[in-house]
């Protein structure tokens, strides 16, 4: 579902994604919150927000995720790269092994797909809180991915346009 589409946010930072990310989950109402959400932001090659997706709805503690929801709009909209998120309803932002292996996974995909993973951010409604895996380092793959969103080439695209 497109929740959001052709808007000039700039995406600089972790938290310019992390906001845009909790400002639409306040959206849903209470029992809805209390479910994981998993969105995806399609970003353009000038760092903007092309679209916004939301993927899957879980339960409490799950959302069924898989890599071919995760890049099948991302392929027909040709989308430059993205950047996933979701949320934990319990208000921990720590990443469990699961986020840690969907976001490996992720990864790859994005580079074979040449669709680059920028980040993958676990944010809560409840305090405002996330975690990224690219600011913490988390996931190794995404650390080649620059210090900023601000990098026009998350890595060497040579002969992408």
């Amino acid at each position: 579902m497109v929740l959001t589409r052709n808007s000039t946010i700039e995406i600089r930072h972790s938290r310019d994604v992390a906001t845009v990310f909790q400002d639409l989950l306040s959206l849903e109402d209470t029992i809805d919150r209390d479910k994981e959400h998993f969105y995806v932001m399609h970003v353009n090659a000038w760092q903007q927000v092309h679209l916004v997706e939301l993927v899957a709805i879980g339960t409490l503690n799950h959302a069924n995720v898989h890599p071919r929801e995760t890049f099948r709009r991302a392929i027909v909209e040709g989308t430059y790269s993205i950047v996933v998120a979701h949320n934990h309803p319990t208000g921990d932002v720590t990443p469990s092994e699961a986020d840690i292996t969907l976001t490996r996974s992720l990864h790859e995909a994005g580079e074979l797909l040449l669709i680059p993973l920028l980040d993958h951010i676990i944010f809560t409604d409840k305090n405002r809180s996330f975690f990224s895996f690219r600011d913490n380092k988390t996931q190794s793959t995404l650390q080649t991915q620059g210090k900023k969103y601000g990098m026009k080439n998350c890595r060497d695209r040579k002969g992408v346009k």
